[in-house]
């Protein structure tokens, strides 16, 4: 998203992307609508976009061990972002054959900033301040997990990247693309971190998070008792957050809209989850 934050000790942008074409399309076995990809998109190596994803993601790690901010991966907190996010792992290649060759790899920072996000090639980083600020359930969490999944998964920083250097640099940034020096076409845009999404990436990436969620097995009601949480958190939220994401009513109503598709989804997972293991006996 970029997207859900309020304010970042570590100076991370909201993100948003191109508009994508206005043709929708059904993926396989029910679900979602979705536009089409951008063929912006193509302009860019995905290979060398996710190879700079991933320096950047280490510069984030990087910047939390310095400040004693990165959550241990076997702190409880972490363990459960790491578990929401393994459920939904197994539903991504449906939306990005790439995604199968992914190393995924989930961070969790303490900060108060209102955040999240999943990085080219399945770099995920969770703030402890959405957690924390929102006080997210597993389902809701699932469904802001899904949600910056599905901005990787559904390559829109790849075709924001292209865009946004054509823009800028003009005949140079087409030099830079063919020549693949994504790097460099990162850092002309600002970095991947600073990629900002507008409004039609923004409500993909809703759409396929409920279903990333709903497939997993979580309840993806749970995205509207999420934007009725975030439309609250936001209040005093400065205009350019609000100037390219949705409204939380939006959202919320996009939601409710998108139900229809995702709960036989949800309805099916939970049927073939195993049931829960019963508590192991105490010792008297």
């Amino acid at each position: 998203m970029r997207r859900w934050i309020i304010a970042s000790v570590v100076g991370l942008a909201i993100a948003a992307s191109v508009p994508a074409t206005a043709q929708l399309a059904k993926e396989d076995d029910g679900g979602v609508k979705v536009r089409r990809l951008s063929m912006m998109r193509n302009l860019v190596s995905a290979a060398k976009l996710e190879q700079a994803a991933l320096q950047q993601y280490d510069q984030l790690r990087s910047q939390a061990t310095t400040r004693n901010a990165l959550i241990a991966a076997d702190d409880p907190l972490a363990k459960r972002v790491q578990r929401v996010a393994q459920d939904l792992l197994p539903h991504a290649a449906k939306w990005n054959p790439r995604a199968k060759a992914w190393k995924w790899d989930i961070t969790v920072i303490k900060t108060p900033a209102i955040n999240a996000l999943c990085m080219p090639g399945g770099k995920i980083a969770v703030f402890t301040g959405i957690l924390d600020a929102l006080k997210l359930t597993d389902d809701e969490l699932a469904v802001v997990l899904g949600h910056e999944m599905a901005h990787a998964l559904r390559e829109h920083a790849r075709a924001r990247t292209a865009k946004v250097t054509l823009t800028n640099v003009g005949t140079l940034a087409i030099g830079l693309v063919i020549g693949g020096n994504v790097g460099e076409l990162a850092r002309q845009g600002g970095g991947l971190l600073a990629l900002r999404f507008n409004r039609d990436d923004e409500r993909d990436a809703d759409l396929v998070g409920l279903e990333l969620a709903a497939r997993a097995g979580y309840d993806p009601q749970a995205g509207i008792t999420l934007w009725q949480k975030m439309t609250q958190a936001a209040k005093g939220t400065p205009p350019t957050w609000l100037s390219t994401h949705p409204s939380g009513e939006d959202r919320e109503r996009r939601t409710k809209a998108a139900l229809k598709d995702v709960m036989p989804l949800y309805e099916k997972a939970k049927a073939s989850k195993p049931p829960a293991a019963a508590p192991a006996p105490t010792a008297n």
